[in-house]
């Protein structure tokens, strides 16, 4: 199972981090010392989807000023939402989907075994 993170789209709202019955995602600071943090692109995302520094106009607009609890486009995580996703673990996937149907960036990609190919789609 191959699992990676779209960071320009992650919100940082750790909904996947939440759900994750395996333990897949790790929630990393943006930046660390005004540069791009490398931890946030350890995952196997394509060079696209990896963080340089700029977050994706269109999920920003979606989410940005959005009251939901969430500290959207946050550098830094504090325990409960900020920062970036990375899926650190994605070879433990076991398909459940839970983040797929949670994230609101629709930023998480995973492929199977079988090449299968399945994309988030927030609820």
């Amino acid at each position: 199972m191959d699992v990676y993170i779209d960071k320009p789209k992650c919100t940082g709202c750790q909904h996947c981090f939440d759900v994750c019955p395996v333990a897949v995602f790790a929630m990393k600071s943006r930046n660390v010392g005004g540069k791009v943090n490398p931890e946030a692109n350890a995952d196997t995302a394509p060079e696209d989807a990896k963080w340089k520094g700029v977050s994706d106009s269109s999920v920003k607009k979606k989410w940005d000023g959005v009251n939901d609890g969430h500290k959207h486009f946050e550098n830094d995580n504090d325990g409960s939402s900020g920062g970036l996703s990375v899926a650190l673990n994605g070879s433990a996937c076991i398909l459940c989907q839970a983040c797929l149907i949670e994230c609101e960036g629709e930023c998480i990609h995973i492929t199977d075994d079988t090449g299968t190919k399945y994309v988030s789609i927030y609820k």
